[in-house]
């Protein structure tokens, strides 16, 4: 009898035991769900559940903004995504776009996983939830508007979100997924235009943003688009374009202008992408964009690979996207009237990049060529002139070094910066002269700005380096700038060097080697005052 009631008893306990149990699962199923839940963010199209970020804050990734452009909506103007039932993952990035394995190399993971279906954004938060709206940067990558991703560690895993701001980073159409014209497409457009469809997802992208930020603690009134290299272009083109006003109200161009390279009329984009179209044996005519449109995105990339030079797809003046010359817009005050902060590197690429020839004849000839009448100042500018060799710098590099960086980075970012401080808006300039560590020999090249921007320090790649702690001080200094810039439209703060406005003085600072700020005025005073003088003059032709 005893041992029944032992075993009532044990029976009891066990009972018991597996009824807690059952509840301590519950309880942590629950408390794992509300985790998941408090990081679920609600869209226009739908919900999305991001993750929290190691040192803080929440992270959304892989949110589409736009339809994937495939199929009828190859090369035309993105369709805003559809909405989505449920909680939709936004644990990881959405793919690379479609683009070629340029050169270097540097975007060799990109174009192995790159894909048409790849408009999409990440968004990144210093805090989770936010109590008070926070400014929003919106990036724009580099990449020669041919290559490049949002999908980076490079953007997402720095400390620039530190800093009280949200990160937005973007993915946009490239080459000629992005930027093909051709009469075909011009026909079917409402617009009467074809080509910059990449920009015309940048700009859906802002809408996006403008839209949806608040929900993830961003103030939809205080945003800053900030790109490098072609997104720098990207960044003065939009603000140039009547579709994007309004959607922006902080520029930072780094590494880039508007009006270099030299935009294409949509009349000469238009006749690229007919003789594109003819090497794929494409109809002539209007008919050539159905048999192009059935073409798989590994044969209109080969094709592109075949031909020599490769041809080269940007963005053009179309009339709808671009109506007109940015440097026109620029020269005459009519570019969005907001701050604007710019800068170039001090060596950025040098001769051998561009194929300049260093021997001082034929550097001569080359500088005729593009100068024209204005090429005996520049030559003397270069100690080229009445035979001279060129005059090497230690900073820039040979003549030729300083004219290839010169003409195609630092006179048209001064130019433009000039132009836009000149029209009475807030503008600043930097020079970034640091050097990588372990790479001192090539200097302060293209790129060698984004780790310190986004306090992000590769161990591989082109810009991987021994950094040190002078490294990380200068580091934070230009994000405490760039979000300073970002949050209230004016880089300086208590603490900080003083960094004046370009002002007519062409006031500007530069980050040197040993991470110190220098104030200086007239950025390579004589070679881009005669750049400046011939553009003002051609575009003064041009109207």
């Amino acid at each position: 009898m005893k041992r029944d009631l032992f075993r009532l008893k044990a029976s009891a306990v066990g009972i018991l035991l597996m009824a807690a149990a059952g509840l301590l699962w519950q309880a942590q199923l629950g408390a794992a769900q509300a985790v998941k839940d408090a990081f679920v963010a609600e869209t226009a199209s739908g919900q999305l559940r991001g993750v929290a970020r190691a040192d803080g804050g929440a992270e959304f990734l892989g949110i589409p903004y736009a339809e994937p452009p495939v199929g009828e909506l190859r090369w035309h103007e993105p369709v805003p995504a559809k909405p989505w039932s449920g909680i939709r993952d936004a644990s990881a990035f959405g793919g690379a776009c479609a683009q070629p394995l340029l050169g270097g190399e540097w975007n060799k993971n990109d174009a192995k996983v790159g894909k048409e279906d790849c408009l999409y954004l990440n968004v990144l938060t210093p805090v989770w939830p936010a109590k008070t709206p926070l400014p929003v940067m919106l990036w724009i990558h580099g990449g020669a508007n041919e290559g490049g991703s949002a999908s980076s560690a490079l953007y997402k895993d720095g400390t620039l979100v530190h800093h009280g701001v949200i990160l937005v980073t973007v993915n946009y159409r490239l080459g000629i997924f992005g930027f093909f014209s051709h009469p075909g497409l011009t026909a079917e457009s409402s617009h009467h235009a074809s080509g910059n469809y990449g920009l015309m997802d940048q700009i859906l992208a802002l809408g996006w943003v403008r839209e949806n930020i608040a929900r993830f603690g961003g103030d939809p009134k205080n945003i800053t688009v900030f790109g490098q290299s072609a997104g720098a272009q990207d960044t003065g083109l939009l603000m140039t374009s009547t579709l994007s006003k309004g959607l922006f109200h902080r520029a930072i161009a780094e590494s880039g202008t508007s009006f270099s390279p030299r935009l294409p009329s949509l009349a000469e984009a238009e006749a690229a992408g007919e003789r594109f179209a003819a090497t794929l044996k494409a109809p002539a005519g209007n008919g050539a964009v159905k048999d192009l449109r059935q073409l798989s995105v590994q044969e209109l990339l080969a094709a592109r690979e075949s031909l020599t030079p490769h041809p080269v797809f940007g963005p053009s003046i179309d009339g709808w996207v671009i109506e007109r010359s940015p440097a026109e817009v620029f020269q005459s005050g009519q570019e969005a009237a907001i701050p604007l902060l710019f800068g170039t590197t001090a060596k950025e690429f040098d001769a051998k990049v561009f194929s300049t020839p260093t021997a001082p004849e034929e550097l001569r000839k080359v500088i005729a060529n593009a100068l024209g009448s204005f090429a005996p100042q520049a030559l003397a500018a270069y100690g080229l002139a009445d035979g001279g060799h060129g005059q090497d710098d230690p900073l820039y590099g040979s003549a030729a070094d300083q004219w290839t960086a010169d003409l195609a980075f630092r006179c048209p970012a001064t130019t433009q910066g000039g132009w836009h401080a000149a029209a009475h808006h807030p503008t600043w300039e930097y020079e970034f002269a640091h050097a990588i560590p372990g790479q001192e020999a090539q200097g302060a090249v293209h790129s060698s700005d984004l780790p310190y921007v986004f306090g992000f320090f590769p161990k591989e790649g082109n810009i991987a380096g021994n950094f040190t702690a002078i490294d990380y001080r200068l580091s934070d200094l230009m994000v405490s700038y760039w979000t300073n810039f970002a949050k209230t439209g004016n880089p300086n703060a208590a603490g900080l060097p003083e960094w004046p406005q370009t002002g007519t003085a062409r006031k500007y600072i530069q980050f040197a080697q040993d991470g110190k700020v220098v104030t200086s005025t007239g950025l390579r005073g004589a070679a881009c005052r005669v750049y400046r003088e011939m553009l003002a003059e051609r575009t003064k032709q041009a109207k």
